[in-house]
């Protein structure tokens, strides 16, 4: 399992997190954390307290959207929030292409190209929380005033 360590994805993440804080380690999974409620049960925490990473497509724009693993996010809101009438959840390859990143291990950051971030709010409900780290198996636990920092995300209100 310590080898996913060295994937190209984890690293990427591992070195973006150790410019930021040296603190801040990459924790290797038993179980897959694919989805909020596969982190939730692997991490024994509340799924709220998981850090969702959608990638979103406007034309040729992209955008991530960080939200808790307990919310679903608002088109709607992303919309009016980044003036376009044409977003669209992005497909798995966009997302690669972007990010670097398979959809379930999407990590907040580590991008292959520079995106904008939104940050939902309803994360700083917990003191800690729990984002993917480049693959299904590893995440980092961070919390919301850091990950707001690192990410340099806008912090709105972008769930239903």
């Amino acid at each position: 399992m310590n080898d996913l360590l060295n994937k190209e994805p984890v690293k990427r993440v591992i070195e973006a997190l150790s410019k930021f804080n040296k603190n801040l380690k990459v924790q290797i999974l038993e179980k897959t954390a694919r989805t909020a409620q596969e982190a939730a049960i692997a991490l024994n925490c509340k799924e709220g307290a998981i850090v969702k990473s959608l990638v979103f497509r406007s034309g040729e724009d992209f955008l991530v959207c960080l939200v808790s693993g307990d919310k679903k996010c608002s088109l709607n809101k992303v919309k009016k929030l980044v003036f376009k009438k044409d977003v669209c959840m992005a497909n798995a390859e966009d997302v690669k292409a972007q990010t670097g990143f398979t959809i379930g291990g999407v990590s907040p950051v580590g991008h292959l190209k520079e995106l904008e971030i939104l940050i939902d709010k309803n994360l700083n409900r917990f003191d800690k929380v729990y984002a993917a780290a480049g693959h299904p198996n590893s995440i980092f636990k961070i919390d919301f005033s850091m990950l707001s920092n690192l990410t340099k995300g806008r912090i709105e209100d972008i769930t239903e």
